[in-house]
């Protein structure tokens, strides 16, 4: 319940960060296989980051590369990063192409066709394609 005293909050999702460990191979995978454009970039003595974005979209993809050379190791404390397209195989077939890993390759799911990959660095993707009805 809310505290009619307390003046509402309201947030849109804005940006999401991955920690890699070669920024300038991260930003050309992410550009290439999924059409993202760098727009900004933040240099610090400590880490520098890459924003992309998609052509229309609000939402940020922050490639984040720490400058101190730690070891970046992917967890499973997080869900795969999820794509729609209109064609997942062309899709899954063209993220291979680019140096990511088959996970598990694209298969229906009911009104879907999904398919799942590992990013160069290992981060899981999702992507799914809606199936019309007929």
């Amino acid at each position: 319940m809310t505290d009619p005293a307390t003046p509402a909050v309201s947030f849109s999702f804005s940006f999401f960060k991955i920690n890699v460990a070669d920024l300038d191979a991260a930003v050309r995978f992410y550009t290439e296989v999924f059409g993202f454009s760098v727009t900004d970039t933040v240099s610090l003595p400590e880490l520098e980051e890459r924003m992309l974005v998609m052509p229309g979209a609000k939402f940020t993809l922050v490639l984040l590369q720490w400058q101190d050379g730690r070891a970046i190791t992917v967890g499973n404390g997080f869900g795969p990063a999820g794509f729609l397209t209109r064609d997942v195989d062309a899709a899954y077939g063209r993220a291979l192409a680019h140096g990511a890993s088959a996970h598990r390759p694209p298969t229906g799911m009911g009104p879907m066709r999904v398919a799942f990959v590992l990013d160069p660095e290992g981060h899981e993707i999702e992507m799914i394609q809606y199936r019309r009805a007929a």
